[in-house]
């Protein structure tokens, strides 16, 4: 009989990356619907609550506690998630071999491993990151927070902290950074070169130094400040301290910034900040119309964002980006995914791994559309666009640039839907990623294409890929992939976006 099982491991505190890779490899246990591995923080109970996944002995569980949460048809299957769960666990804390690096277990023992280390990237729930982050700054230690969940007043205290004492603090959410050439979170292999990002943002972030390496160019610096930094709560306290390093960096030549629309009061302090930098500047900021200021280049993608910063090292005039291919190629691009399409068939329909590139797609959908559905949850009737790496789809399971499983079950359903005209899609490389992105979601997309055929549709599938040659999955065979299997890939995110808008526009 099928229902929801918890084991509750006792003062059994482990990282997100872990519980993560639990909840994958329950998951792929036959007779499991859903699994969940979670510290028993209030607010992750509620998370566990909200998707049937809570059951007495997780409801019982304190903040210290790991709760291994099943869904499964039988009490045998959820016994054998436990199983591969405590074998994950055991695996992970085995003694390491002879001659293999150390695996500190604490702060105080990794700095006696590594007496030379300068920076620490934290990544544990957000009740407990502001402590391990005040650990890491009161030794001296530059931080990567790469939790979320963290309030608001604890990063501001983290970042006051960390300006006292000439350190950077990255997040929080800081899920890519590039320094002194070291890629680190969700970054792509990109080159050493002269343009320095900051970044309220981790796919725009990806996204501009990928299109910066494309051109030729390469990054000296990309430093992620965390999506609320901007926000006049916060007051770019990081934001400053990143363009004051860029600045006074003798390898950067041109400063790019990126985020959402700043609030009033920081946009205002930014605009003196990017004013006494004394390089050129590009600024992109998500929804927000690019008007720009004496000192800075306004751009209105993050395409346009990196070729801007490329044409400002160069020393030429930057101009905005529609289309890369000719104006009749793009042409028959959208006539031939018209012309076999029926007449009800009328919607766009983005399903997202990257929160800003979702951004993105939607903010070039609006501008292009009507019946444009507000917001990121997938929800309307109309054209609409997912961000399924936001916690509400991922209560416990894997961030979908890591595994794939929830962006299948929603390219499945979008599909399915018989007024679905437009698939659009991100692909997104880089360490941390999947070992291949592409590959993960060829399978939905192909039983999309089938269940449409089997109706006499035809879906079109649209698609970007955010990458590079030397990233671990290489650009080139993932975008090899997808071609093969009949999916128009555009060479940014911005082009995938106006070519769905383009295809849908011809709809009745």
């Amino acid at each position: 009989m099928s229902g929801a099982w918890n084991f509750v491991r006792r003062s059994f505190y482990q990282d997100s990356v872990t519980l993560m890779r639990l909840t994958r490899d329950m998951e792929a246990v036959p007779g499991v619907r859903r699994a969940s591995a979670m510290m028993g923080t209030p607010a992750n109970r509620a998370l566990l609550g909200d998707a049937g996944l809570l059951a007495p002995e997780g409801e019982a569980a304190g903040p210290t506690d790991l709760v291994i949460a099943v869904l499964a048809d039988t009490r045998e299957a959820a016994e054998a998630a436990r199983a591969a769960a405590e074998s994950a666990l055991t695996a992970r804390r085995a003694a390491p071999a002879p001659g293999a690096a150390a695996r500190p277990r604490t702060l105080a023992s990794a700095l006696q491993a590594l007496p030379g280390a300068t920076l620490a990237l934290i990544s544990v729930p957000g009740a407990y990151a502001g402590a391990e982050a005040v650990k890491a700054l009161h030794v001296g230690l530059h931080v990567m927070l790469f939790s979320d969940n963290v309030p608001v007043a604890t990063e501001i205290e983290l970042k006051t902290l960390a300006r006292e004492r000439g350190l950077f603090l990255m997040g929080p959410d800081c899920g890519t950074a590039i320094v002194n050439g070291v890629p680190l979170g969700f970054a792509n292999a990109v080159p050493r070169g002269r343009i320095g990002i900051a970044a309220a943002s981790g796919t725009g972030l990806q996204e501009v130094a990928c299109h910066i390496a494309a051109a030729g160019e390469g990054i000296s610096h990309a430093i992620g400040v965390g999506g609320r930094d901007l926000s006049d709560a916060v007051g770019g306290l990081m934001m400053e301290r990143a363009l004051a390093a860029l600045a006074a960096d003798r390898d950067t030549a041109v400063v790019c910034v990126i985020g959402k629309p700043p609030g009033a009061a920081s946009l205002e302090k930014m605009q003196k900040w990017i004013a006494t930098l004394g390089k050129p500047c590009v600024a992109q900021f998500m929804g927000q119309s690019p008007t720009g200021g004496e000192r800075w280049h306004a751009a209105a993608t993050l395409e346009d964002a990196a070729l801007a910063a490329v044409t400002l090292a160069r020393g030429a005039t930057p101009a905005a980006v529609e289309f890369t291919a000719p104006p009749g190629a793009i042409a028959r691009l959208v006539e031939d995914a018209v012309l076999p399409m029926r007449a009800n068939q009328r919607w766009v329909r983005g399903v997202y791994s990257g929160g800003t590139l979702a951004y993105e797609a939607l903010g070039l959908l609006k501008a292009r559309l009507v019946h444009v559905a507000a917001g990121l949850t997938g929800g309307g009737t109309g054209h609409r666009v997912v961000d399924l790496g936001e916690d509400r789809f991922t209560v416990g399971r894997p961030h979908p640039m890591i595994d794939g499983s929830v962006r299948r079950e929603w390219i499945e359903k979008e599909g399915a839907d018989p007024e679905t005209a437009v698939l659009l899609l991100d692909v997104v490389l880089g360490y941390g990623a999947h070992s291949d992105p592409a590959g993960e979601i060829l399978p939905a997309i192909r039983a999309a294409k089938i269940a449409a055929e089997t109706t006499g549709r035809h879906l079109a599938v649209v698609a970007s890929v955010c990458g590079t040659e030397g990233d671990p999955q290489r650009r080139s065979a993932q975008v090899a992939a997808l071609s093969a299997a009949g999916v128009i890939v555009m060479p940014s995110n911005a082009q995938a976006a106006r070519l769905a808008a383009l295809i849908a526009a011809k709809r009745p």
